[in-house]
Formats: structure tokens, sequence, C-alpha cells
């Protein structure tokens, strides 16, 4: 998969609005003196995190499929350790978990890279969820058994199954489009992550009324739509970039701002559940690996269907 001029392009405007985003940091924090306050001080660790993860994605869509399917691999594999670390099991469900990071995981992933889409897409809705209560039973453990087995398999298809639907775009046959799905992955990833900042920025400038106070008291309705109907219009704007029209480019990217909300709203009632603010601390700024992905994992498997069944 060899980088053309419209995906330089994006990647382009992608530099160039993280460069912008880094100025207008250091003028923040030259503005505020040695001491910045709060918000600028999580902007600039924001920015920076964004850094470091753009330069990631770029090597992995530079190597092709094999590399974007390491890249979301890796990010499966610290996911779902950072969700069953959240949401601990039991001693009787140790080898559960093994067969769950160290075999289910490399599996699943190992089927995208050979584009296997009939095991693929059922090896963990179908047979790791016939699997995992079966191989936890033979433990002998029963205390809290449904409870137990249930997070290991929400973990697996959230963690797992969900986000391996990314690089699986990959896979995707579209008539007059071959070789350039990579911009497809990228469009797909910008308009979720892209929707996420613009809803955070429209909620800071104007948020008043609350969606969900008790699970993330963040997201207020004018952040909803200030930032589903921009990212949407941006969406709408890209459509060179991928193998639909303006329209369906914009419809498409609407229900992506939908179902990454969505995304995003469940996995922070899971953390506030367990009472606690991140689900990790490896990305500064930003918390863990799932705070970053949440919204992806939800909006992946709607769009790889959805334009796999309209456009194959």
């Amino acid at each position: 998969m060899k980088p053309d001029r419209e995906l330089l392009c994006m990647v382009g405007g992608i530099v160039g609005l993280l460069a912008l985003s880094s100025v207008v940091t250091f003028l923040l924090k030259r503005r505020a003196g040695g001491t910045p306050n709060a918000v600028v001080a999580n902007l600039d660790a924001r920015v920076k995190a964004w850094w470091v993860m753009v330069a990631v994605f770029g090597v992995a869509l530079a190597t092709g499929g094999l590399g974007s399917v390491i890249l979301f691999g890796l990010m499966s594999f610290f996911a779902l350790r950072e969700f069953i670390t959240l949401t601990p099991t039991r001693p009787g469900d140790h080898r559960t978990l093994f067969w769950a990071f160290f075999i289910i995981t490399p599996l699943q992933y190992y089927l995208v890279a050979m584009e296997w889409y009939g095991l693929f897409s059922v090896l963990i809705p179908v047979y790791a969820f016939i699997f995992v209560p079966t191989r936890s039973a033979l433990a002998g453990d029963s205390e809290h058994f449904l409870e137990r087995t249930a997070k290991i398999q929400w973990a697996l298809m959230v963690c797992v199954y969900c986000l391996s639907h990314v690089p699986a775009l990959l896979m995707l046959q579209i008539p007059g489009y071959e070789g350039q799905n990579g911009k497809l992955l990228l469009f797909f990833v910008l308009v979720v992550q892209i929707s996420d900042v613009l809803q955070y920025v429209w909620g800071k400038l104007f948020g008043k009324h609350k969606i969900a106070p008790t699970i993330s008291p963040n997201k207020t309705v004018e952040g909803f739509w200030g930032g589903v109907l921009s990212a949407s219009a941006i969406g709408a704007a890209l459509w060179w970039a991928t193998p639909f029209t303006w329209w369906q480019a914009g419809l498409f990217s609407f229900l992506l701002t939908l179902m990454g909300f969505f995304g995003g709203l469940v996995m922070s009632a899971i953390k506030r559940d367990r009472g606690v603010k991140d689900y990790g601390t490896l990305i500064e700024g930003h918390g863990g690996v799932m705070d970053r992905i949440d919204s992806l994992c939800f909006a992946a498997p709607v769009f790889f269907h959805l334009v796999r069944y309209c456009f194959t």
C-alpha cells in the first residue's frame, strides 16, 4: 500500500493542525508565565501525546496492512489489560485470562491479517463466548461466576473484537478503490477522534446543559451537537479521499460521531462504576489506551459492516 497524493494531503493536514495547536499552546504558556493553569497544562500534555500517537500511527500506516494489524493488536492487548485490571477477577479465571491475552487476541488479529472474514467475524462472539465460561467452570470456582465470565467476555468483545475492525478496513475489496484502503482507515480514525476533540471544545465554550451528569459530567448537549455536526461537516469535506460521494461521507461521518459518543459514554459508565477517572496512565494527558479508543470501539464494527454491505 503506497502513499498517494490524497493520503499525503490528509497526513499533511493533520500535522499542520497539530503544529498550530503546539504554537497556540506555547503562546498560552508564555502568557500564563511560569505557572500555567490546569486547563493550559492539560492542553499541553494532550498535544504532546497526540504528536506521539500520530507518529506511531503514521509509521504503522506507512508499513501497510501488517503494520496496522500489529499496532491495533498491541492496542487491544493493553486495553484488555486495563479493562481486566479495572474489573478484577478471581484466581479461578487465570487460565481463562491466559487464553484471552495470548491465544484469542493474537488469533483474532492473525485472521484479520489473513483477510479471513468468515472466521474473523465470529471467532470472539461465538467461539470465545462459549469457551470463556467453559474454561472458567473447569477451574471449579463458582463464586460470582456469571459476573466474572461476563467481565472477560465483555472485555474481549470491546477491546479486541470491536477494535480489530479498524485494521480490517484494509481487507475490504471496494470496486474502483483498490489499494487505497489506507485512506479509508485514516478517514475513519480522523472523523471519530476529531469529533471527540470538537465535542470537548464546543462543550468548554458553550456547554450549559449536561447530558449525563452522573456518568460524564463534562459532556453537554451543546458540546455534543457542536462536535457531531462539525465533525460530520469535516467528514463530508473529505469525501475525495473515500469511495463515497460527499453526502455519503457526511452520513457515514454523522453515524461515526454518534457511535463514538455512545462508546465514550458507556466506557465512562464503567469507570464511574469502578470509582476511577481513567482506565490507566500510559498516555500522558489522555489516561490509558482504553480512554483513547473507547469511541473507536463502538464505531469500528458498525462502519466496517456497513461499508462492506453497501460498497463491496
